[in-house]
């Protein structure tokens, strides 16, 4: 007699599976691995935070998220508090976190903080600036959002002091970095 246990673990925004098998037999004993357990909680609890990075570029060093891709904040968002909600959620996907953000290379970490959504999920912000990533920049680096108007307001960019960078370039529309 056989017993099969799985753990499925999701972690956000990444589809993070992780199976550990544990088999109990007829005698008693049982073979599995509670290390891959453990090693799944770790993963789960490493990926509940959002780190802010740094990338050089024809902008200058602005921040980007874990997977390279441009930060941007939105002038709508007067306040720390976004309002970008709905369709522009969508177009513009805000950077959440489930704990503390976590600052990488370049970035001052005493400008990380977050704010609470509308719909109560965490959104990091940098220096106030609540963070969102952008549809079309489908690669690390592109900065296809740069300038934009879109939602009633324009998106920029974010350099490591926590202000915008207004300045565009060729680059921005053909993949940046």
């Amino acid at each position: 007699m056989k017993y099969h246990t799985r753990a499925f673990i999701a972690a956000t925004g990444t589809a993070l599976f992780l199976s550990a098998a544990t088999v109990a037999y007829a005698d008693g004993s049982s073979h599995g691995s509670a290390g891959t357990v453990q090693a799944a909680r770790s993963a789960v609890s490493a990926s509940s935070s959002a780190t802010v990075s740094t990338k050089s570029g024809p902008l200058g060093k602005i921040l980007v998220n874990s997977k390279g891709h441009t930060l941007y904040l939105f002038q709508a968002d007067k306040t720390n508090k976004s309002t970008c909600n709905g369709d522009c959620a969508k177009a513009w996907p805000p950077l959440k976190a489930h704990g503390k953000p976590t600052a990488g290379g370049g970035v001052n970490s005493k400008l990380l903080s977050t704010t609470t959504r509308s719909d109560g999920s965490k959104q990091v912000t940098y220096k106030g600036h609540p963070l969102y990533t952008f549809i079309d920049d489908t690669k690390a680096g592109q900065t296809n959002g740069q300038g934009l108007d879109a939602f009633g307001a324009k998106w920029y960019v974010l350099g490591t002091n926590g202000k915008q960078i207004t300045k565009t370039s060729s680059s921005s529309q053909s993949g940046g970095y």
